[in-house]
């Protein structure tokens, strides 16, 4: 019993550890295309405008805006900075000889998190590729979690990749797409998303810590049986998998678009009334209605991972149906590891009176503190 008061304590600290920057993940857009079997292929590479000022800096003037002017001005430092770390090959006929690239233009673009320098390059292979293999190391110097999203697109099929500095590394198959390997990696980066994505822990946290309780005379008790806390924890964590499932794929497929900023703050309001709803509970038997609403918002925070990729076709479904069964398993985890700990001591003391408002009333401090940097446009 001791080593779960611990184990508890353990987790309450981490919530007042947790970066107060939990907001969409830093991520570049990289589509290289070849055109019917040619020797040269084309590139383009959607960086954001805030990584890139915390790699080599672009707002001149330090006012806090980034110019279309400073940008330019820029154009040299932001190509000598990110094309060298983009290193392709190309494999074809047991041969593997390098790539080169060459700079075309810059360009400007928003996506859902805000504002990104496009840059259009040409490669030249020395023959025409029957596989790519593209090596990625942009940012990893100063974001050790940042993520290229590749899309390699040929005349036959697309193939989508995620880049990360434990595998930065991806090899195309420009003839026969190798379905599974993306699949399985998509499945790896929904994981990754949930786990680095603290708000979302945080409103799941916000449903389970009630859920071994029962609201009875005015207080927080235990539930008589496992059954039924497992019956409540079913209904919250599906109810919240259906939803974020629905507007994920909506999102993903563009039929619903909402700025980032209104999205992330969205985000960290639900976060703070689950907790608020814990500490002062209004809904005390129908959670799981709370875990729908609130769950369509968290879906389109999870959809700004995919949807600035274009994706189309099976390489829109394989990727959209890999990470969120990789959000789910995320998902499983947590609930896995947190319910048996709660349901053990739910009948103590610590846990009704301490725990859970303590718990809660963090997981609120941190949810208003989010909440207040994002409407501002402070984060």
């Amino acid at each position: 019993m001791r080593r779960c008061y611990v184990t508890l304590l353990a987790g309450l600290l981490g919530v007042w550890m947790l970066p107060s920057e939990a907001h969409k993940p830093s991520d570049s857009y990289l589509i290289v295309t070849q055109r019917a079997g040619s020797a040269v292929l084309e590139g383009q590479w959607d960086i954001a405008l805030r990584d890139l000022e915390h790699a080599i800096g672009l707002d001149l003037n330090g006012d806090g805006s980034i110019t279309w002017g400073e940008l330019k001005a820029r154009r040299a430092a932001i190509t000598g900075y990110a094309l060298p770390r983009l290193h392709l090959e190309a494999i074809a006929h047991g041969e593997r000889e390098a790539c080169t690239s060459e700079f075309r233009e810059l360009l400007f673009d928003v996506h859902v998190d805000g504002g990104y320098a496009v840059l259009r390059f040409g490669i030249r292979c020395p023959f025409a590729p029957a596989q790519l293999v593209v090596h990625y190391g942009l940012l990893f110097e100063v974001d050790p979690n940042h993520r290229g999203l590749l899309d390699v697109r040929t005349s036959g099929a697309g193939q989508a990749f995620v880049l990360a500095q434990n595998s930065p590394t991806a090899t195309a198959n420009l003839r026969s797409p190798a379905r599974w390997d993306q699949f399985r990696a998509f499945i790896d980066e929904g994981i990754w998303h949930i786990w680095s994505g603290y708000d979302h822990i945080l409103f799941l946290l916000t449903l389970l810590l009630p859920a071994v309780l029962i609201y009875s005379q005015g207080r927080w008790q235990p539930r008589p049986s496992l059954r039924d806390a497992l019956v409540d924890v079913f209904k919250v964590v599906s109810a919240f998998t259906v939803a974020h499932s629905l507007t994920l794929c909506l999102a993903v497929n563009d039929l619903v678009r909402l700025p980032s900023r209104l999205v992330e703050s969205g985000i960290a309001l639900t976060v703070l009334l689950g907790a608020l709803n814990t500490l002062f509970p209004l809904v005390r038997t129908r959670r799981w209605l709370v875990a729908f609403t609130f769950g369509l918002v968290h879906g389109l925070g999870f959809a700004s991972v995919l949807s600035d990729l274009g994706l189309e076709g099976w390489n829109l479904t394989l990727a959209l149906v890999g990470f969120n069964a990789g959000v789910e398993v995320g998902q499983l985890a947590i609930v896995l590891i947190f319910v048996p700990l709660a349901y053990a001591l739910r009948g103590t003391p610590f846990y009704r009176r301490a725990f859970v408002p303590a718990g809660a009333a963090a997981i609120g401090c941190t949810a208003a503190y989010w909440l207040a940097l994002r409407s501002t446009g402070a984060l």
